[in-house]
């Protein structure tokens, strides 16, 4: 028995007579996320527009490569649907090979039997080393001591390379199965990414400071009150990263540099970058708590001497009435500063059903780290 999807398929054959090579792509799994090719040819982006493909039926995808494109001797892919998270796998939930490809023109058939969801099954011989740094590690710009941990790839100790780095706010959000409200579980994202050879990076990351939390992530003068963030920023840049970049293999010039976090912790990472501009190249905001400071101005912004700074911005659309507006103001305010608009690239991330939680975050953390640190791509 000849099924719809079937007849769609010999339907489409029939029509493309182009000389440009054609992909027809079924799986068993159908849902409302597009479709992307990934390979050789785009630097293995997940989320690169250029090659999303068409749906076109249930379970049915096409894509046709423009006139122009310049072929690779051999033509390496996968299909994904948004990122590594979410790739093609075979039934039994392991990692497919690459396809490969040679034809320049005609039709290729590929079926994906399922796909990865929620960045599992993970395979815990990549999972990063977690090594606490210190139970008190001294902050003498606020008098305190604090739990850091270092979370290096799994290689790491077999391996001579060095490895970017990013500072990461609220560790006890970050990789802890007990944590009250979840975690990003950037141990297991991590893991797959690795298991990918999208890259590797070493994550810092440091607690917050519990019913003073908000005191510490707050910069100068603002609806709460005076905070300590600029104290806590300095304890950041000029205690812990000359000891990390001491006692790590990490590359530790601006373009390897970043700082990010959520709520409170985006926050005083926004103002990280500002601060120091020549230490932090990668900004990773996830749902800036931006009512804070609802006059933030940025006209007077001095950015003469660095270059290149890439800030990945995130909000939910289900996190509070203004959240969505915040971060596109922020986003406008940035760009519309003379040195800004032509040294820094941000790129907006918007979930419509994204709450403020971990589990939102914890998605969006490695499209972020991918986009920061591994894709030269500007999309």
């Amino acid at each position: 028995m000849i099924t719809n999807k079937e007849k769609t398929t010999q339907a489409l054959e029939d029509d493309l007579q182009e000389p440009q090579l054609n992909i027809l792509l079924t799986t068993d799994e159908d849902d409302q996320r597009p479709v992307y090719i990934s390979g050789n040819f785009n630097n293995w982006h997940t989320q690169d527009t250029q090659f999303e493909m068409e749906k076109i039926g249930n379970g049915l995808y096409h894509y046709k490569f423009p006139a122009d494109f310049i072929y690779p001797d051999e033509l390496l892919y996968k299909f994904t649907k948004g990122d590594w998270s979410e790739v093609e796998i075979d039934r039994f939930g392991n990692r497919t090979e690459n396809r490969s490809c040679q034809q320049h023109q005609g039709i290729r058939k590929e079926h994906v039997e399922k796909w990865r969801k929620n960045w599992l099954p993970f395979k815990p011989n990549f999972l990063p080393q977690v090594k606490l740094i210190s139970e008190e590690f001294e902050i003498p710009q606020l008098n305190k001591t604090r739990r850091v941990w270092a979370l290096l790839p799994h290689d790491y100790d077999s391996s001579q390379e060095r490895y970017p780095v990013m500072y990461l706010q609220d560790a006890q959000n970050l990789f802890n199965e007990n944590a009250k409200y979840g975690n990003w579980e950037i141990d297991k994202k991590l893991a797959v990414m690795s298991e990918y050879k999208i890259g590797k990076i070493i994550i810092i990351a440091v607690e917050h400071a519990e019913q003073d939390r908000i005191k510490e992530y707050n910069v100068g003068k603002t609806v709460l009150g005076v905070g300590q963030g600029k104290k806590y920023i300095r304890f950041i840049t000029d205690t812990l990263k000359p000891f990390v970049d001491k006692t790590f293999r990490t590359l530790p010039d601006r373009e390897h540099t970043g700082i990010g976090g959520s709520s409170m912790g985006g926050l005083v990472s926004i103002f990280s970058g500002l601060m120091y501009p020549e230490v932090y190249g990668k900004l990773m905001i996830f749902s800036p708590s931006l009512w804070v400071i609802p006059k933030m101005d940025f006209t007077n912004l001095d950015y003469d001497e660095p270059s290149d700074t890439k800030i990945y911005l995130y909000a939910g659309g289900d996190e509070s009435a203004t959240m969505i507006d915040h971060v596109k103001k922020f986003k406008k305010k940035m760009i519309e500063n003379e040195f800004v608009s032509s040294k820094m690239k941000i790129k907006l991330s918007i979930n419509m059903q994204g709450k403020h939680n971990e589990i939102y975050w914890s998605d969006e953390f490695p499209k972020a780290i991918e986009w920061l640190f591994f894709n030269t791509k500007d999309n």
